[in-house]
């Protein structure tokens, strides 16, 4: 079992920039993800980052956000600037180590941390 905590949320107002951060233990080995999740709409996968330091974005963030970590502090970060109204959601981080075989996903651990909110106003 690996607890993941996420940090950094708040309002800002439109425009405005804020670093959303993950701490946990086992980034090193692990994929990583911040998802998002708006009132009464699907939970959306914001970032990626492997743990061969490729990365991957959703369309609706490209170039305001980035994902990145840092081993030695065992933390994660999500760099988010030019927020928008409909950034608004409540950000999870999660890692997870997985294989895909015959077409299923399997997971040797998949950890989530208790999300914070981000409120952008305009």
């Amino acid at each position: 079992q690996a607890d993941l905590v996420e940090s950094g949320g708040g309002l800002v107002h439109l425009g405005g920039s804020l670093r959303l951060s993950c701490q946990g233990s086992i980034f090193s080995d692990s994929t990583i993800h911040w998802h998002r999740q708006a009132p009464e709409k699907q939970r959306e996968l914001v970032a990626t980052l492997t743990s061969g330091g490729d990365t991957n974005y959703a369309d609706s963030v490209k170039g305001r956000f980035t994902i990145s970590k840092d081993n030695i502090k065992d933390m994660v970060y999500l760099e988010m600037n030019n927020l928008k109204p409909e950034d608004t959601a409540i950000y999870y981080c999660n890692a997870e180590k997985s294989s895909e075989y015959e077409g299923v996903i399997l997971y040797e651990y998949d950890y989530w941390g208790q999300g914070t909110q981000v409120t952008v106003s305009s």
